[in-house]
């Protein structure tokens, strides 16, 4: 009876455990069952954010080629909020340097990453327009901060916990509380442009490597556009200021004669070439009175836009002082007096100024620092020495005194030419100048054809020298052939 009760039991035993057992199993399976759930509904969660990611990339980028660059991190900056359900968000952008970023669009409240807030702000619209002033107004260094971090990485970052990251301040105001935050990096080519922040999720669930991979994705593709948006606006800027140069070269070339006078006794021939859209270069005739005519060439130190300015400047006073007035160093006195008070420092003028009398064959030249001009009379050049300081150099009395004025006689065939140091020092391709020699041989070669030919030989010359090499300096040259 004994062993029989002993079997007995163990029987039961063995019925108990293989009921704990199917038991145990089918909690087991029941729990696995509602994880696979869990995982199916989170699957299919992410499915659906990420199709709506797809629709919304096409949504944000529709007719970028015309959007402007803060209305397109607006756009971008919503639609990442609208993906990750962040409450708040900002982009901060890297200035033209490099070298510091700032926020160019922000949605919410977006929360300091730098400094706590001042305690002592004692309302809650006073709170809001504080935060929101220091975040759009702050400075930040690349590697300085977390977002300074991620533009120096170039790695995106997901905080999903906040209070546990030391990285993270503590703000003591609630509405500015952090709790997770999502950072990526705008990349393009290799580098950073800004960096895409966003920070507690309207859940109040963590931020996600899923959303990082999404916001990564999209930050991408906001970074080729503003890129490229970036080259649109400096291409049209450059149109603009092209177009800009273009009416100030046209405004310029009527400042110089758009004929040269026909006289029974003379032969005048002349050419102007700016190194850039405007020059610093001036040449002029002027009807001095019945008998007298005035031949003036300048050269402003200052090229470009500056240098116009100022030599359209020295034309109207050029204008104004030369009629009437016979002598050339009494003009450029004239022209300095009014002038020198007004040129900026780094700046200065140098100038020829001739004049000749038609009846008595008689050139007097005056020279304010400028080139002196050239005399050929029977194959055998001369040159016309006067004294002289440029004008804007020194004061108007040192300037007054240190100019003089000489005067030659003139024969039938004589030919005066006057230049620029743009021509004597034009660049070839092998960095060598074509100089005061080459120069003066081209004039030489042609004074006995005529005005005209001589300057089409000296450009004719100088072009072939130069090349396709473009020029540094303005050139301009003025000659005067004296006839029989």
């Amino acid at each position: 009876m004994n062993a029989e009760a002993g079997s007995t039991g163990v029987l039961f035993t063995l019925m108990a455990v293989t009921q704990l057992l199917l038991a145990g199993g089918g909690a087991y399976l029941y729990f696995r069952m509602q994880r696979a759930r869990r995982e199916a509904a989170q699957l299919h969660r992410e499915k659906e954010i990420i199709f709506g990611f797809v629709h919304d990339i096409g949504e944000i980028f529709a007719e970028v080629e015309q959007m402007e660059t803060d209305l397109l991190l607006k756009r971008v900056l919503f639609y990442a909020q609208r993906t990750t359900q962040a409450a708040p968000g900002a982009v901060y952008l890297f200035d033209p340097q490099q070298t510091q970023l700032q926020v160019r669009a922000m949605a919410g409240l977006f929360p300091p990453l730098m400094e706590k807030l001042d305690r002592r702000l004692d309302s809650g619209v006073s709170k809001s327009r504080h935060v929101e002033e220091l975040v759009r107004t702050r400075r930040i260094a690349r590697g300085e901060g977390l977002i300074g971090e991620v533009a120096e990485s170039g790695a995106g970052l997901v905080i999903a916990d906040a209070a546990a990251d030391p990285r993270v301040p503590r703000h003591t105001l609630d509405f500015v509380s952090i709790h997770t935050l999502l950072l990526v990096p705008l990349r393009i080519h290799r580098g950073v442009l800004g960096v895409l922040a966003l920070a507690n999720r309207t859940s109040g669930e963590p931020f996600s490597d899923t959303d990082r991979n999404l916001i990564q994705a999209l930050a991408d593709q906001a970074a080729a556009a503003v890129h490229y948006a970036g080259l649109r606006d400096a291409l049209d800027e450059k149109r603009r200021i092209d177009n800009d140069l273009s009416v100030a070269r046209q405004i310029q070339a009527s400042l110089l004669p758009a004929t040269l006078p026909h006289l029974p006794s003379v032969e005048l021939a002349a050419f102007n070439e700016p190194a850039q859209h405007v020059g610093g270069d001036y040449y002029d005739v002027i009807r001095v009175d019945d008998r007298h005519i005035g031949l003036a060439i300048a050269d402003v130190s200052g090229k470009g836009i500056g240098g116009a300015l100022l030599m359209s400047v020295c034309r109207s006073m050029l204008r104004a002082h030369a009629p009437g007035q016979c002598s050339p160093a009494a003009v450029l006195r004239q022209i300095s007096r009014v002038m020198s008070a007004d040129i900026a420092e780094e700046m200065f003028v140098t100038m020829l100024y001739m004049v000749l009398d038609v009846e008595s064959r008689t050139l007097t030249v005056a020279r304010a620092g400028h080139e002196r001009p050239a005399l050929i009379r029977r194959g055998e050049i001369q040159f016309l020495n006067s004294s002289g300081a440029a004008i804007g150099l020194m004061d108007d009395d040192t300037f007054s005194s240190a100019l003089d004025e000489t005067t030659v006689q003139l024969e039938p065939g004589d030919v005066v030419v006057a230049y620029t140091d743009g021509i004597t020092e034009a660049m070839n391709a092998r960095d060598e100048e074509w100089g005061l020699n080459a120069f003066l041989d081209a004039c030489k070669v042609a004074a006995a054809e005529g005005a005209a030919p001589l300057v089409q030989n000296v450009r004719q010359r100088l072009q072939r020298f130069v090349g396709g090499r473009a020029q540094y300096d303005d050139m301009t040259l003025i000659v005067m052939r004296q006839l029989g």
